[in-house]
């Protein structure tokens, strides 16, 4: 129950102030000591747009695609669609971060009341400025951090900054931070942090700083990409000089026009040797699995955020908002030994419920009492967190005489032994206790000095209904829970036990080290903290991080904020502060815990499918590198034109990859991605190159066939050898793989069958010697690359569950 909303002059000593004058407001915002906050995130468009533009990968492919456009060859372009695209996805992607940072806020921006010149003025809070004095009452936000002059029963809500659920009472020449919020009373602060320098803002501005999910597919892919940017230059002079060679040296080729051919055959062999199609394709299936969630009510901010929670091994869990509901409900009220029931009792509790300036608690005693008394009351004192009580009184009527609901320890003290153990006995359980007693009548000040206890009332928090559930579908797949609250560790604790965690005691965050390393080892021994501050939440996760955990978050205060932005992935809860949801990467819409398994389940078909088709594109960048290598060393005419290339990409890995990426995979994360890809990948390419080097050795050494005939062949051995590379990465095998890989080989024969395809891919039909040749050069292949996919699995820890896994 609160007090009359509003500030009462004639109650506190700031009648005798008047405030800062014109001139003393004007010298402040002249200085600079004005409450305004700052905007704006740690980078610009300008350099957004730059670090995913000029990158040498994409002025690489940049200076290929301007060569093929100076040489007119529009048709073999198609290369640049997959680079442009990861270009115009990543700018957008932070772009829009960007906004969504800039658009946090901590505070509100609703007029407050300030005493100026002796005079209430109302005045925006970005108008305020150093020295001024805000008055507050309840519903009031503080606008920036102060000293409170003067108190009348003053308690404020600080769940948003601390996480500490229960209202803080305040005096005066207490401290009170913005973003506080005040429950009941009124007071007089003095403003001494206005702006950048306010607490509230301090947090904005840390939450504001942009930075990417700790990715492994992308870190994966860029390891991949540093190593590619560093080898394609000198490749490419490599590759450009043989081409050249082959076309009769850099003279000949310059005086014939052969050059012109020259630079198409070494931009082909350049461009085949970036994966960049597998960074599209991971985008894109992050793309789906966010469009999938979607539909269940999680919004993905970050794309990447999808992958993280598959890898995730600490989830942290803030207590008020994320394991509970808002609002405490009715526990059970406990009658007194001794007690004369006559009802009179439980109509007053009806009326403390009823009331309508009620608190959340006292609210709860409406869900069972709901015939309070029919006469209005005589006197009424509301409740206030400096006294821990409540009272009324009635003439007569149903429940004659003074009633008074508060704190047990204020209202028995030792004068009632045995109802003050069974408090303790209740409260010893993390359940909020109040005792209803009946006085003869309320003194003009203070507890009347006769109290009779009638009946202990208990309450707790409301937990979420799918808290429970979804903790042990964690705790069944090995992932740690650990609740991080800033409420009193009883209370805790005894929301941890309600979601089925076992737990003892939980631990006082105030009595834990500094530390790093000493945090660390106290958070794994135990599991449940109270008490926990803003910073110890960060400082916390940092600890968790710093022993190789992937940590998530989840919270719904701006007390989670800077934890959610520190850790690994922040989830927040979708009834949450708005600057919580600005800083998290995913968003449960409808606060429901159950749909994070579905999140988990997402991340491991992305992963698992991401690895198995990365095969293909690391499969692709292994032969294109020994071939570029092997053709410019020997100086052999290179057998691709870019529009084929683009063509058997096609067919091997972009349309199975994007159909492979797609499909359900349930196997578990595991670390190594980029390890595992390239023990299965390199094999498989270097058996690609040589397969071609033999085709093309065997034509001109053996058969003397024509250029055209072994440019034909050499195609169709890359695709055909490609092809088995995609049947071992899509095992094990089920009706639609089976029609995947028939519709390749389809694909293929239909552009050497079909005349116009024939002629756009500038292909022959080989003659009977080129293509038994070919066939038997191809089955060679095949067959080793069979082989060593089935050496690599013997040695693959687990091979038969992973097997069953991905089933």
């Amino acid at each position: 129950m609160g007090a009359e909303r509003g500030f009462d002059a004639r109650d506190s000593p700031s009648r005798e102030l008047s405030g800062l004058d014109d001139a003393a407001v004007a010298e402040r915002r002249a200085a600079g000591m004005v409450n305004i906050q700052p905007h704006g995130t740690n980078r610009t468009v300008l350099q957004i747009v730059r670090s995913h533009l000029l990158t040498l990968f994409n002025l690489i492919l940049g200076a290929c695609g301007l060569a093929l456009i100076l040489l007119g060859r529009w048709l073999d372009l198609v290369f640049l669609v997959a680079a442009v695209a990861n270009v115009i996805i990543g700018i957008v992607q932070e772009v829009r971060a960007k906004r969504k940072l800039e658009r946090l806020s901590v505070l509100r921006r609703d007029p407050v009341r300030a005493l100026r010149a002796g005079s209430i003025s109302e005045v925006l809070p970005e108008d305020l400025v150093l020295d001024d004095i805000v008055l507050l009452g309840r519903g009031d936000q503080v606008p920036a951090d102060g000293t409170l002059l003067s108190s009348r029963d003053l308690d404020l809500d600080e769940s948003l900054l601390t996480g500490e659920s229960d209202p803080v009472p305040k005096d005066a020449g207490d401290q009170a931070l913005s973003g506080s919020s005040v429950v009941s009373g009124s007071g007089a602060l003095q403003l001494t942090r206005v702006g950048p320098s306010a607490h509230a803002v301090q947090l904005t501005r840390e939450a504001r700083r942009f930075s990417r999910v700790g990715s492994e597919l992308r870190t994966a892919l860029g390891r991949v990409a540093r190593w590619v940017s560093i080898a394609l230059v000198p490749m490419a002079a490599v590759v450009l000089n043989g081409q050249m060679q082959a076309a009769g040296g850099w003279a000949g080729a310059l005086e014939s026009g052969a050059w012109r051919d020259a630079v198409v055959a070494a931009v082909a062999s350049v461009t085949i040797m970036v994966p960049q199609g597998l960074a599209l394709l991971s985008t894109l299936s992050f793309a789906v699995a966010a469009a999938r969630l979607a539909r269940g009510q999680v919004l993905v901010e970050e794309l990447d955020a999808v992958e993280v929670l598959a890898r995730v091994d600490v989830l942290c869990l803030d207590k008020t908002g994320t394991l509970t509901e808002s609002g405490v409900r009715l526990e059970d009220v406990i009658a007194l030994a001794g007690d004369a029931d006559d009802g009179a009792w439980r109509r007053a509790l009806a009326w403390f419920g009823a009331d309508p300036d009620a608190n959340a608690t006292a609210r709860a005693l409406a869900e069972r009492f709901t015939e309070p008394p029919a006469s209005a009351p005589a006197a009424v004192v509301p409740f206030a967190s400096s006294r821990r009580w409540s009272a009324v009184a009635f003439d007569g009527g149903a429940a004659p005489g003074a009633w008074v609901l508060g704190a047990p320890e204020v209202l028995l003290g030792d004068r009632h032994p045995a109802a003050m153990d069974r408090s303790r006995e209740t409260a010893s359980r993390g359940l909020r206790t109040m005792v209803i007693c009946s006085a003869g009548a309320l003194p003009a000040h203070g507890l009347p000095k006769t109290l009779e206890p009638h009946a202990i009332v208990t309450f707790s928090e409301k937990v979420r209904p799918d808290a429970a559930e979804t903790l042990a579908y964690f705790r069944e797949q090995g992932v740690q829970l650990k609740v991080l609250s800033g409420d009193h560790p009883r209370t805790v604790a005894a929301t941890a036990r309600a979601v089925g965690l076992a737990v003892g005691e939980a631990v006082d965050a105030s009595t834990l080290p500094e530390d790093p390393a000493a945090m660390a080892e106290a958070l794994d021994r135990h599991s449940v903290f109270g008490r926990v501050r803003p910073e110890q939440k960060r400082a916390m996760v940092q600890a968790l991080q710093s022993r190789g955990h992937v940590v998530a978050m989840t919270g719904d205060g701006i007390n989670d904020a800077l934890a959610l932005k520190t850790a690994d992935l922040g989830i927040a809860v979708g009834n949450g502060a708005p600057a919580t949801k600005a800083v998290a990467r995913l968003i449960l819409l409808d606060g429901r815990f159950a749909t994070l398994p579905a999140v988990v389940a997402e991340g491991r078909r992305v992963i698992a499918n991401i690895e198995r088709v990365s095969h293909l594109f690391l499969a692709k960048t292994t032969y294109a590198f020994l071939l570029g290598l092997a053709f410019g060393a020997l100086a052999w005419q290179f057998p691709f034109v870019p529009r084929q290339l683009s063509t058997s990409d096609f067919i091997v890995i972009g349309f199975p990859a994007a159909v492979l990426a797609l499909m359900p995979n349930l196997r578990r994360y595991r670390p190594g991605l980029l390890g595992r890809a390239l023990r299965t990948a390199v094999p498989s390419g270097v058996v690609m190159a040589a397969v071609i080097l033999a085709v093309y050795a065997v034509g001109h050494g053996v058969l003397h066939a024509e250029p055209e005939d072994i440019d034909s062949a050499a195609f169709g051995a890359l695709v055909a050898t490609g092809l088995w590379v995609l049947g071992v990465a899509a095992r094990p095998f089920a009706r639609w793989t089976w029609a995947l890989m028939a519709a390749m080989v389809l694909s293929l024969v239909a552009v050497f069958a079909v005349p116009q395809l024939r002629e756009y891919h500038e292909l022959e039909l080989p003659d009977p010697g080129m293509f038994a040749a070919t066939l038997a050069v191809c089955a060679l292949g095949c067959g080793m690359i069979e082989a060593a996919h089935h050496l690599i699995s013997r040695r693959a820890p687990n091979r038969e569950a992973l097997r069953r896994e991905a089933r």
